[in-house]
């Protein structure tokens, strides 16, 4: 996979690459130091993926990826930074972003992009802690819009909330094999693949 990597610490970049280019299927294609070069290497190079941290001069990483998405919705960024504030996870989730994962946990990069490559949505775990608190805030999207019922609403809820199919069932006092079977339900009307999606999903359109 061809990799674009944006990061306006040159020391952050040139590590990035020997840490990427160690791994056979992973190409470093182009290295830039702020949004607006994340901009012009993603429109040049078209990347597999933009590895891209979010505060830089100018222009941060957020405004550029989204510049990016609303001409090219198909495109890969997995974001890589240093902060995990609520508003910089909620704008990565609603522009369309693949991913958000900390610099801390330098191990997960290399498993993140090949997750993101594959199609998945990937976020560090220091992310996916704080996705319940801030999907516990009222939701004002209208989801029958999307042929969602107000049951499912209900169940889609909870496994953002990261319950299990046996403590939804509790919950909603349905038998698991209910929750089961609306969850495949759900996943079907959305196109969804899995829980992790599901929970994304909602947490965009909350």
């Amino acid at each position: 996979m061809r990799i674009a990597i944006i990061d306006d610490d040159k020391l952050v970049c040139t590590a990035l690459k020997t840490i990427l280019e160690a791994e056979d299927d992973i190409k470093v294609a182009g290295i830039g130091h702020s949004g607006k070069d994340a901009i012009e290497l993603y429109n040049t190079l078209k990347p597999d993926i933009l590895l891209m941290d979010i505060r830089m001069d100018e222009m941060t990483g957020l405004d550029a990826a989204e510049k990016i998405l609303e001409s090219n919705s198909g495109a890969k960024i997995l974001f890589l930074t240093t902060f995990s504030d609520d508003e910089y996870i909620i704008k990565a989730l609603k522009i369309g972003a693949k991913g958000y994962i900390v610099k801390q946990n330098f191990e997960s990069i290399v498993p993140s992009l090949r997750a993101v490559y594959m199609g998945q949505n990937v976020f560090g775990d220091d992310i996916v802690s704080k996705i319940p608190s801030l999907i516990s805030k009222s939701v004002n999207t209208d989801f029958s819009s999307f042929g969602i019922t107000e049951k499912e609403l209900e169940i889609i809820k909870a496994v953002a909330e990261g319950l299990s199919n046996k403590e939804i069932a509790q919950k909603l006092y349905i038998s698991e094999g209910t929750v089961r079977n609306t969850i495949t339900t759900i996943l079907e009307k959305l196109g969804l693949r899995d829980r992790t999606q599901l929970a994304i999903f909602y947490y965009k359109n909350r």
